[in-house]
Order: C-alpha cells, then structure tokens, then sequence
C-alpha cells in the first residue's frame, strides 16, 4: 500500500489502515528507540506510546514527510524527551543525595561534639571546687588570669597552676576517649 493511500485511509480512521501500520512499522521502530534509550522493553512502550497517539489524534494528522518518516521522527522526538525527563530525575536525585549526605555528617559532627562536651563536662565536675571554678571563669566566661586572681583574691600564679592542673587532668581523662573517637572517625571515613 502506497503511503498517500494509507495516509488517506488512516485520516478516515480505518482499522486496517492502522493494524497494517502497526504490522510493518512496530518491530522496526522499537529496535531504532531500543538504539536510542537502551532498554528493549521502554523501547517497546515508547513505541506503543506513539502508535497510541497516532491512532487517537489520527484526524488531526499532517504528515509533511513519508509515514515512515513521520513515525521515525516521532519515536525519536518521545525516546529523547524520556531520556531528557531521566536526566533531570537522575540530577534531582544526586542533589538530594549530597544533601542528604551533608546533612548526616552535619548531624554527626554535633553529635560528635555533644558527646565530647558531655565528656569534658564530667571530667570538670570532677576537678577540686576551686581548681573547677578558676578553670571555668578562664574558659568559659574568657576573663584573664589577673582578672580571676583579683576576683578570688588570689596570686596569679595560683590562678596559672590551677589552670595548669585542670588542663592536665583533662588531657589525661579525655586521651582514652579522644583515641575512640578519631578511632571510630578514621572506619567511617
């Protein structure tokens, strides 16, 4: 059947006109949209996809080319547009991923930090009353060790030894658990 007939008959909507379409072009078509996207079977959806279309809107046809060409652009055109949507679904996912992933090391980190603040906390509650209150005027509350000493009416190098032994003490508490950590960090990294 010559491709003017079969346009004619295809635009009055006969199903012979469309089931011969279907016969000749359905096997060749999915094997060339296979070529473009890869996979045989969305090959095969694609092309029924455009079989479906051109059967549905078979009136408001207008083929400017061969039908062979017409079909052939058209399974190209739809095989392109699911490769584009693909490419723009793998792209979201990626990002979504680094997020994600960014937002797991942020949440580690804090625990991270939570947990050796934690430490350190109990390690100072631990320290003698007053070496714990001059340690914590110092670093906590930033005051210099004149400004300790003045305030507890004390020598500077009183308020510089108890500075000293606290630090001391919680280098030697917090070691242990620090090797853990950058233990545990080096396996996860």
């Amino acid at each position: 059947m010559d491709d003017k007939l079969l346009i004619d008959k295809i635009h009055s909507g006969s199903s012979d006109a469309f089931e011969h379409v279907f016969m000749v072009y359905y096997q060749p078509l999915s094997v060339f949209a296979c070529k473009l996207v890869g996979d045989l079977d969305l090959a095969k959806d694609i092309v029924q996809d455009v079989l479906v279309h051109f059967f549905e809107k078979h009136n408001e046809l207008n083929i400017h080319t061969s039908l062979k060409a017409h079909l052939y652009q058209s399974v190209k055109n739809k095989c392109l547009n699911h490769l584009k949507r693909e490419k723009i679904i793998r792209t979201h996912h990626s990002s979504i991923f680094v997020e994600k992933k960014a937002q797991e090391e942020i949440f580690n980190d804090l625990l991270e930090e939570t947990e050796l603040e934690n430490q350190l906390n109990k390690i100072i509650q631990t320290l003698p009353k007053q070496c714990q209150r001059i340690f914590e005027m110092s670093r906590f509350q930033g005051k210099s060790n004149q400004e300790i000493a003045d305030e507890l009416s004390i020598s500077k190098r009183t308020v510089e030894t108890q500075i000293s032994n606290a630090l001391k003490k919680l280098k030697v508490k917090l070691l242990p658990y620090l090797k853990i950590l950058m233990l545990v960090l080096h396996v996860f990294i």
